[in-house]
């Protein structure tokens, strides 16, 4: 038998946690792409074709909308700007389009902070256009820069070749990414996100209502819908209750009633349905670590931090929990010093971790006992570093 073992059981100690099985077998969609996304631990918790590229239609202007709060940041940018509305941006994106539109006019000149109410609440594709034109040059420009800022962010679908969401060959993203877009919004815009909960913006004489469906259900602030007639009816949309915010992404329906009555269902299941659970040091008691080489054969050990795990309510009835290590654990050990990782796997989702810590110092066995340790080994045919089985002390 060998000395150490590279995975330790560490399930009958845990008390309520639970491996889920794929949530997937508990929950479906209509939709041809969906996900949920806990917002707290930013897990994936339900997907469906959730990481395949797809066309976003006008959520593209949710990454539109960052660019600009990114910008604004940085000092390139001040809500206070004023940008020309071009012609082109008025044929392709204003009233001629017959597209989603903020109504603007050639040589109108909207601020920065009213061009992102355009983009946000009135879905405008001349905003867009004017936003893009005004920074970046041209519209294929600006579509770059923020490609590429979303590579940067670890949004690794994103190729958009427009600001709009418009047809473009090859203009795509997927769920899980604009889910992950959704939350880096919410977390590092405060001041900008309640924007997208307004329920109407005026430009001028024109008034356009806010499209997201489920801004009428209790909880629901944001964000983003769209429509083509190749990608279908889509919105991502998120919502906080008793202090639980999930996120969800759709598209794909085929009717924008479809796309209301499923984002309020699938938002439904999403906050009632998963639970979050917190498995702390107090809640889990870890087996000792053996040790290679010390004056102690083994040290106790317990979680760091603690492990959130997010799973369906119906599903919490089986656990695989595991301290895994990456070698053997030798001597000279520190209190404190992380020894491993406490792994939880869930069935159909990323598994979640936290490190394991020594919770007492072992010193290393002396030449005498490094000697008659590695004699030990050799007769029991067990594996030693091959350094240690030289002796002497470090």
């Amino acid at each position: 038998m060998k000395f150490w073992r590279g995975i330790i059981s560490a399930v009958a100690s845990m008390g309520f946690i639970a491996a889920l099985p794929a949530s997937a077998q508990l929950i479906d969609t209509p939709a041809e792409y969906a996900v949920i996304m806990d917002h707290e631990t930013g897990q994936i918790l339900y997907s469906k074709r959730g990481d395949e590229p797809m066309t976003p239609a006008s959520m593209t202007k949710m990454l539109t909308a960052y660019t600009v709060f990114e910008l604004i940041e940085r000092g390139e940018l001040a809500l206070t700007d004023r940008f020309t509305v071009s012609e082109d941006a008025w044929r392709r994106g204003g009233f001629p389009s017959g597209t989603s539109t903020m109504g603007l006019k050639p040589k109108d000149t909207p601020t920065v902070e009213e061009l992102l109410h355009g983009v946000i609440t009135m879905s405008g594709n001349d905003a867009c256009i004017v936003l893009a034109e005004g920074i970046s040059g041209s519209e294929p420009a600006f579509a770059a820069r923020m490609t590429q800022m979303a590579h940067e962010m670890g949004l690794s679908t994103v190729n958009f070749v427009n600001a709009t969401g418009l047809e473009g060959e090859g203009h795509v993203i997927s769920a899980a990414d604009l889910a992950k877009l959704a939350k880096m919004t919410i977390d590092k815009y405060p001041q900008y996100y309640p924007w997208y909960s307004l329920p109407s913006y005026t430009w001028r004489d024109y008034t356009q209502a806010n499209r997201n469906p489920l801004l009428e259900v209790a909880g629901a602030d944001g964000l983003k819908t769209g429509h083509l007639e190749e990608s279908g009816y889509g919105l991502t949309a998120s919502a906080v209750r008793d202090g639980v915010r999930r996120t969800i992404v759709i598209n794909g329906l085929p009717t924008m009633a479809a796309r209301a009555q499923e984002a309020e269902r699938l938002m439904r299941v999403a906050i009632q349905s998963f639970e979050l659970k917190s498995i702390g040091p107090e809640t889990v008691t870890l087996p000792d670590v053996p040790v290679w080489l010390g004056e102690q054969t083994a040290v106790p050990v317990s979680l760091a931090e603690p492990v959130k795990v997010v799973g369906h309510k119906a599903s919490f009835t089986k656990a695989k929990a595991e301290l895994v290590l990456d070698g053997a654990v030798k001597a000279p050990i520190k209190k404190g010093d992380t020894v491993g990782r406490f792994v939880v796997t869930l069935e159909g989702q990323a598994p979640v971790s936290a490190p394991v810590i020594a919770e007492a110092d072992v010193k290393k066995l002396g030449f005498v006992g490094l000697a008659i340790a590695g004699i030990g080994t050799m007769m029991k045919g067990e594996d030693a570093p091959e350094e240690e089985l030289k002796g002497g002390d470090e």
